[in-house]
C-alpha cells in the first residue's frame, strides 16, 4: 500500500514529543519549535526547474537529515521515492515521494529526523522588549567621500 501525507501524519503524531504546527505555510511536525518533517508541494519555480523531466507527483514529505554527508549517503543508496531538488542544495533535508517510497524507509527517515531534531539544543530565544521601551537602533555610519 502506498503512503499518503495522511498516513505519514498518523505515524508522525504517534511519536513522543511531536507537535503539529505550520511553518513556511505548510503542515510541519516539530520537536519544540524545531521542524523536522513537513508537507512539501512543489512551487511553480520548482516545477519549472524540472524542465522536460516529469516532476514527482502526489504527496511529498520533506524530512531533515543529520547533516549534508548524511543527505548525500541517503541519496546515494537510491531508495525508491527519495530525492532532492535544486532548492534544497546545501540544506540538510531530503524529499520523499510517498507513493513510490517503501513504508519501512519512510518510517526510518522520519525516526532519524526526529532523533536529530531532539538531539539539537533548543534555539536561542529572542530577547523580549517590554512594551514601554524600544530597542536601541544603530545609526548608519556616514560614508567617507573621496
Amino acid at each position: 500500500m502506498a503512503w499518503t501525507i495522511d498516513a505519514a501524519a498518523t505515524y508522525l503524531e504517534t511519536l513522543p514529543d511531536v507537535v503539529v504546527g505550520t511553518k513556511w505555510g505548510k503542515r510541519t511536525w516539530m520537536i519544540g519549535e524545531r521542524g523536522f518533517a513537513w508537507q512539501r508541494p512543489f512551487s511553480k519555480a520548482d516545477i519549472e526547474r524540472f524542465g522536460d523531466e516529469t516532476p514527482p507527483s502526489g504527496d511529498i514529505l520533506a524530512v531533515m537529515v543529520e547533516n549534508l554527508d548524511a543527505k548525500d549517503a541517503l541519496l546515494a543508496i537510491g531508495l525508491p521515492g527519495f530525492f532532492t531538488i535544486p532548492h534544497f542544495n546545501g540544506y540538510a533535508a531530503v524529499l520523499i515521494e510517498l507513493a513510490k517510497a517503501r513504508a519501512a524507509d519512510v518510517r526510518t527517515a522520519i525516526d532519524a529526523a526526529r532523533r536529530a531534531a531532539a538531539a539539537k539544543p533548543p534555539t536561542k530565544s529572542r530577547r523580549k522588549v517590554s512594551s514601554g521601551s524600544r530597542p536601541a537602533t544603530r545609526r548608519p555610519r556616514p560614508r567617507s567621500r573621496k
